[in-house]
């Protein structure tokens, strides 16, 4: 089983994403913040269930997608994985990793 961290980044993204939503709705806020955490449990079993984020070569950065968000993550080895932010799909992710 793979072991993932959640980067200070990452966890930004997701309280910055869960305060805009929850200014209309504090429960689909909740919602959609479990629902991004469960969606990145799916890589402790399948690691590279995200595409290839071509742009970074040095390193195995993968997108998983969760509705209109966009997952980075980081394969660090066969047992860890980063999680680098959760940008919104009209987002410039460039800008950020």
């Amino acid at each position: 089983m793979v072991t993932i961290s959640w980067t200070d980044e990452a966890q930004f993204w997701l309280k910055d994403i869960h305060d805009y939503i929850a200014d209309g709705s504090l429960s689909i806020a909740k919602k959609v913040v479990r629902e991004i955490y469960q969606k990145v449990q799916i890589l402790q079993t399948f690691p590279r269930a995200g595409y290839i984020y071509h742009d970074i070569q040095d390193e195995e950065v993968r997108i998983l997608l969760y509705g209109h968000y966009r997952i980075a993550y980081l394969i660090k080895s066969e047992k860890e994985i980063d999680i680098l932010g959760i940008f919104h799909g009209s987002l410039n992710i460039e800008r950020y990793l």
